[in-house]
């Protein structure tokens, strides 16, 4: 397996993690039928990321960050393995995306500015440098 599928498949269960760090306390904070229902607004009376504590929204937010950010990473990880154009940038590339993934979490969560848009723009900026790898 590449370096750059190995750091996939960690970047897949860091999702997994951000997960269980996001749900155990939204489950904490909001009633078990709020958390088991078809979560419709109108019976709610709204959104249910509107009830969790600030750090938890954070969280949650940062959840679904990296869902939009893993899609443009595993694109890049699959053009790079299936063209065959793994190099050491590469695989450098991939860690630093997934050295910025993980302190992208506490960015926000702890709400560091500008730290928190620095720190995602690293992991986009790796990403972005892996394609553009790749072409050439």
């Amino acid at each position: 397996m590449t370096v750059e599928l190995t750091v996939l498949a960690l970047a897949a269960l860091l999702q997994v993690g951000q997960f269980v760090l996001m749900a155990v306390p939204a489950n904490i904070e909001l009633a078990p039928g709020e958390t088991l229902s078809p979560r419709d607004r109108d019976t709610l009376g709204g959104d249910l990321v509107d009830r969790l504590s600030p750090r938890t929204a954070r969280l949650y937010r940062a959840l679904s960050n990296h869902f939009e950010a893993l899609i443009l990473f595993t694109i890049a990880v699959l053009v790079v393995t299936l063209g065959d154009q793994s190099s050491p940038l590469t695989r450098a590339c991939a860690w630093i995306y997934l050295a910025a993934r993980v302190l992208y979490v506490p960015a926000y969560a702890f709400g560091w500015v500008p730290w928190r848009s620095v720190i995602w723009f690293v992991g986009l900026g790796a990403t972005t440098l892996m394609l553009l790898a790749a072409l050439v």
